[in-house]
């Protein structure tokens, strides 16, 4: 029963994908193929692309969203998925994904140059971090609407200010602080870093 509620919810893949710089171009063609091929499976949302800035180090973060995980799981393991992706290794300096429930991969996405899957992190963890983004964030939001929301009703007023605080939760409050906060939300990622930085 437990299993079956969870997987009614819609579910996101983040893969993130180290190109090798002399195979952007056709690394570009295969995910085209790719989220064209995602289309035509049942309960596929929607794909995103990031591209990378630094064509030095080209990490592309692919964001793939189903309605379910039986859906994603659908593809994930259909022969046209493995056919592709085990033919375009050789793109690949390193590559990692993880599943998350709809939504929160703009909040908990992977830390950067992590080749294998990783735990999300603990719950109270989630919890301290979106009361370090939350909290300040309703005092300024307090402090900044006062003046206009005043002769408002109480309803309305709230509404906006919580408007303004989930405006910038969403972006740039939570994601910068997964960043700097990477080394306590993903200890197995921090460890591995450091043993890596140790080996060089």
């Amino acid at each position: 029963m437990h299993h079956s509620e969870q997987s009614s919810d819609p579910i996101t893949l983040v893969i993130s994908e180290v190109v090798k710089p002399d195979c952007i171009h056709e690394y570009e063609g295969w995910v085209k193929q790719v989220n064209h091929a995602a289309q035509q499976f049942p309960g596929f949302r929607g794909v995103e692309v990031i591209r990378p800035r630094d064509r030095t180090h080209p990490e592309y973060v692919v964001i793939v969203k189903f309605d379910h995980y039986e859906q994603l799981k659908a593809w994930l393991t259909s022969a046209v998925y493995q056919r592709w992706v085990e033919n375009v290794q050789h793109l690949f300096v390193s590559r990692s994904s993880q599943q998350l429930p709809d939504g929160l991969e703009l909040w908990f996405t992977l830390p950067a140059n992590t080749t294998q899957e990783l735990p999300q992190p603990a719950y109270y963890k989630k919890v301290v971090l979106g009361v370090l983004g939350v909290y300040p964030l309703i005092l300024l939001a307090d402090a900044l609407l006062k003046p206009v929301v005043k002769d408002l009703p109480p309803l309305l007023a709230l509404l906006l200010s919580v408007t303004l605080v989930s405006a910038l939760l969403t972006y740039p409050v939570l994601p910068w602080l997964t960043q700097v906060l990477n080394f306590w939300l993903y200890p197995q990622a921090a460890s591995l870093q450091r043993r890596s930085q140790q080996n060089r």
